[in-house]
């Protein structure tokens, strides 16, 4: 049994995800809002990590460095990450 393709359109109204590749130039490496190679590298390395089992060891790690010299730091580093991006025009 054959399955159906659903045809792909260049109407943006018809198929959104068109609207959004439209916008930058061909071959840009831009993905637009929602980057699906960033979210097939984020889950690639999540799945390999949780069949490595070693988010015990990597958490005592984390914690060691936020005990250590460079806790001060990775603090301000987190602390500066939750600020977010500043504002353009604030």
């Amino acid at each position: 049994m054959k399955t159906k393709k659903t045809p792909v359109t260049k109407d943006p109204k018809a198929n959104p995800s068109a609207e959004a590749k439209s916008k930058h130039a061909p071959g840009s490496g831009v993905e637009g809002e929602g980057s699906y190679t960033a979210t097939h590298r984020y889950n690639a390395g999540l799945k390999e990590s949780m069949q490595r089992g070693d988010s015990d060891a990597l958490a005592q790690e984390a914690k060691e460095a936020l005990d250590g010299p460079e806790g001060e730091e990775l603090r301000k580093a987190e602390a500066e990450g939750k600020r977010g991006a500043p504002r353009m025009g604030t």
